[in-house]
């Protein structure tokens, strides 16, 4: 069994880092597979050498129920392109070659895990350079088995904090989250077309009361003025999905135009969090 003090031992690494560089992290969100295996990892390794400081990617899924459309067409574009998780598997063991020392975190749904058997599951995760695992459509009540067998594989569990939680409700997830706390900027799916919400103090300030993993401002964060906003509001850092998903559907056609407009906007993303610019 892994040593908890080693369980998301890279995002330790890399906050740690940030704060005396006085930046915040930008994550960006991307669906592994999407358009397909090999143009995946490009905008993978685009996305890292550009200023990402760390990833959270999607195992497609055929029913994603709490994302837009914008991520709804990326899972649709990778099972058309007969991505499944054995080859996500792949695809990460590829980039945790590419970079050794960049956290990886995996947002997916339940049934993905259930399929493969989840000891199984968290096992191969771990294998594969995975640093992090959040299912979505999994309560804090029904948890406890996801947790236990991801800290026996090494794998730190991710839980999130909506803006409506009850003090119950972030005692649980401040107690249970190591690496991040993924702080929901708003309710609802993901997507860019409803602006994020400025991320309450209140909120921020209960989570570091009770001692939580660095709390990660995410859903709506589409330009460079919302990471500053969420920075500002005391998070340590903000992630991006459907803005980035955008850019990649946009230019299904051109390959060197998606992966250069991709390097330009998570330059301009990564930038915004320079707290001494503030």
């Amino acid at each position: 069994m892994t040593q908890p003090h080693k369980l998301g031992y890279r995002y330790r690494e890399l906050f740690a880092q940030l704060e005396q560089k006085r930046q915040g992290a930008f994550i960006p969100f991307v669906t592994i597979g999407d358009p397909n295996k090999e143009q995946s990892i490009e905008i993978i390794k685009t996305l890292i050498d550009n200023g990402a400081d760390a990833l959270e990617l999607g195992i497609p899924y055929s029913d994603p129920s709490a994302d837009g459309l914008t991520i709804q067409r990326a899972t649709s574009r990778a099972l058309t392109a007969n991505v499944n998780t054995d080859v996500c598997l792949d695809i990460l063991a590829t980039i945790r070659r590419y970079n050794a020392d960049i956290p990886i975190g995996l947002l997916l749904y339940a049934n993905i895990v259930f399929a493969r058997g989840i000891d199984r599951f968290y096992q191969q995760v771990n294998a594969a350079g995975v640093d992090s695992v959040l299912i979505a459509d999994v309560p804090m009540r029904e948890a406890a088995r996801f947790k236990q067998a991801a800290e026996r594989h090494g794998i730190a569990p991710i839980f999130i904090a909506p803006p409506n939680a009850s003090e119950h409700t972030l005692k649980q997830v401040a107690a249970q989250s190591v690496g991040y706390t993924y702080v929901l900027a708003r309710a609802g799916v993901t997507g860019t077309n409803v602006e994020a919400e400025q991320c309450s103090s209140s909120l921020l300030s209960a989570l570091a009361e009770l001692s939580a993993a660095p709390p990660v401002l995410g859903f709506g964060i589409s330009s460079p003025t919302q990471v500053q906003n969420a920075i500002a509001s005391g998070a340590r850092g903000a992630i991006s999905g459907s803005a980035v998903v955008n850019i990649i559907a946009d230019n299904l056609d051109n390959q060197q135009l998606m992966l250069s407009k991709l390097a330009d906007f998570t330059k301009a993303m990564k930038q915004a969090t320079d707290i001494s610019a503030m």
